[in-house]
């Protein structure tokens, strides 16, 4: 295991984290030592077969931030004689995750961290063990588990499509690029992307002039010279923003399309939780620090498993107690805030669970911008003007208050 050394260490974290533990360090040294569980589920699905050269993630993506994040909560946690530990169960594309959740929650994991596709999420959401847990939902961006499907146990981390959509929308319209070409892939996940951009068309003014789906069924890899050249003949348009989640087509629309435009969205300029080159508000200490845990870059997946257990580690500085009841309350609470490294603290949103927070825009090898974009205003706070306000909220188990 590799030692970090603990000065450098310290810059990561909050203030208020700090704080809280330096002020317990004398009266906790004669306490034992608690003990936080927190469990780890995590669900890959199998690429489709369309896809002609998959990405192959590292083996441990998303695990690894997590299990740094479990480090950085133990810096701070020994000051507060508390100790975390992770409970890692990885489930197969056709596995039982119920099984799994159970499983956890026998070991005495109240907080489960769920690295799942949506439909996961929403099934163990509804698990009658799962009441007295904390679901934080790190990967899922579907707008459904933060609208008709959320429930009270349920976090999300990941930002949704909306937000995602959004903070691209914001950039456009910034740039004077408010005509979107709009090319949808053949998967329901891709259509609800499209369904996203729509929305974050019609809330920033823009239009989009021209939409076409995918529906090839050659290899695009052989064909994508001769053939994306006459698919992307249409209306005159400033940019392609393109649905495609899974990679199937996506990559291939840059530098091919008719006219010379812009790609954007789910390939070309795309909005994340998390870049290679994003280096400002001390990111470049945490790149550091997992890139000499993990021997690699850190991913979008890894800083939101990472964020998911640091809002657990971040719950117990402050409250400086392992009552998991108690932590529930903390982090749901209006006060609730905590770091990651992106220029804005992040904070839960009591209507429908989501952490608000702010989205980065990167192509390939930069970090091009961060949204919310800068005249995008809203009367409580900017990253509410990313995804679904309070107003448009189609949540009905949660409260409504407005922190």
């Amino acid at each position: 295991m590799t030692t970090l050394r603990l000065p450098r260490l310290l810059r990561g974290l909050s203030l208020a984290a700090l704080g809280a533990a330096l002020l317990a360090c004398t009266g906790a040294s004669a306490q034992s030592v608690t003990e936080i569980r927190i469990g780890f589920l995590s669900q890959t699905p199998e690429p489709p077969p369309s896809v002609a050269n998959p990405d192959e993630p590292a083996a441990d993506d998303g695990l690894a931030g997590a299990t740094l994040a479990i480090a950085d909560n133990n810096t701070t946690g020994k000051f507060l004689k508390q100790s975390f530990v992770l409970d890692s169960v990885a489930v197969a594309p056709d596995g039982d995750a119920a099984a799994a959740l159970r499983d956890l929650a026998g070991r005495g994991d109240r907080f489960i961290i769920i690295d799942a596709p949506g439909a996961t999420v929403e099934a163990l959401s509804k698990l009658p063990e799962a009441r007295t847990l904390l679901l934080l939902n790190a990967t899922a961006p579907d707008d459904v588990l933060r609208g008709a499907a959320c429930t009270p146990n349920l976090l999300h981390v990941a930002p949704s499509r909306a937000m995602l959509a959004d903070a691209l929308g914001q950039y456009l319209v910034k740039k004077r690029w408010p005509r979107w070409f709009l090319v949808t892939g053949r998967r329901p996940e891709d259509k609800l992307y499209a369904d996203a951009v729509r929305r974050a068309a019609k809330r920033f003014g823009a239009q989009i002039v021209a939409e076409k789906s995918w529906t090839a069924e050659s290899d695009v890899n052989r064909t994508a010279e001769s053939e994306i050249p006459v698919f992307t003949q249409t209306k005159a348009y400033d940019v392609l923003i393109v649905a495609d989640e899974v990679g199937e087509f996506g990559d291939y629309l840059s530098y091919r399309t008719a006219d010379p435009r812009p790609v954007a969205g789910t390939q070309g300029l795309v909005p994340t939780v998390w870049h290679r080159t994003h280096e400002q508000w001390g990111a470049a200490q945490l790149q550091s620090r997992f890139k000499t845990s993990a021997k690699r870059p850190m991913t979008a997946r890894d800083h939101n498993d990472w964020t998911a257990v640091r809002v657990v580690g971040e719950a117990a500085a402050r409250a400086r107690t392992a009552d998991p009841d108690r932590l529930i309350t903390v982090i749901q609470s209006p006060d609730f805030t905590m770091s990651a490294f992106r220029g804005a603290p992040l904070s839960l949103r009591p209507w429908d669970g989501q952490l608000r927070q702010p989205v980065l825009l990167a192509a390939d090898r930069s970090l091009v911008s961060v949204s919310p974009q800068e005249g995008f205003l809203h009367p409580r706070t900017e990253l509410d003007s990313l995804g679904y306000d309070q107003p448009e909220t189609l949540c009905k188990t949660r409260g409504k208050t407005t922190p």
